[in-house]
């Protein structure tokens, strides 16, 4: 075995062992004590390293084709969603992306552990690959321009309630004084690394359960 497949196999280990009993529902940096974020971080960058797919914008566009389900974060607006209000608990989140149209969605599950309602957040985005001044084609990092935010609620107490899926939708907010980026710094046919402009860590893994957002 490699070293990026054994390093791979460690940070996956160590992801699904802090995720038992979640239901799929992703974890945050906030929610583990500090050696094992710092465990993470250190696989991760090692991981990142023997990154496959250096250039993914320009040969591996393919493989980010898809629905991806976020495994674990430090951005503020996952660990936002970990606490949220009147009993409501964060399921699976996923990223949808559209290569061809330039276009993804992030969705965020939610539900009342009593089963009393469950529903969704979704928020719509465009994207662009960005192009460093040094650079002749562009190398890992998109820009990212939010769309809408769509707030829904699937089912009251397992009634289904199309009447108010969605109920509400706003326009997403953006950065004020910068253009929102990713950087894609690991791609493989089932694990993707993102890091934000403000250095936030996305770890996603390739999903397929998502048929009927996805048609």
């Amino acid at each position: 075995m490699n070293n990026q497949l054994l390093i791979k196999e460690k940070l996956q280990a160590k992801l699904e062992n802090i995720q038992v009993n979640r239901g799929g529902s992703p974890v945050t940096d906030l929610q583990l004590d500090k050696t094992l974020t710092e465990e993470i971080e250190q696989l991760t960058t090692e991981l990142e390293s023997l990154n496959p797919n250096l250039h993914p914008l320009v040969n591996a566009t393919y493989l980010l084709e898809g629905a991806w389900q976020l495994q674990y974060s430090t951005a503020r607006e996952i660990r936002s969603l970990v606490s949220l209000p009147l009993g409501l608990k964060l399921g699976k989140v996923y990223q949808v992306i559209d290569v061809a149209n330039k276009l993804f969605f992030n969705l965020a599950k939610v539900k009342h552990p009593l089963g009393l309602v469950s529903g969704y957040v979704k928020v719509t985005a465009s994207f662009e690959p960005a192009k460093e001044d040094f650079e002749s084609l562009p190398n890992k990092r998109i820009n990212v321009y939010f769309d809408k935010r769509y707030l829904s609620i699937e089912k009251i107490v397992g009634i289904n309630t199309p009447q108010l899926n969605p109920f509400k939708v706003v326009s997403a907010n953006n950065p004020t004084s910068r253009t929102a980026t990713l950087d894609i710094t690991y791609l493989d046919e089932t694990l993707r690394i993102g890091r934000g402009g403000d250095g936030s860590l996305f770890i996603l893994n390739k999903s397929n359960d998502l048929a009927d957002f996805i048609s």
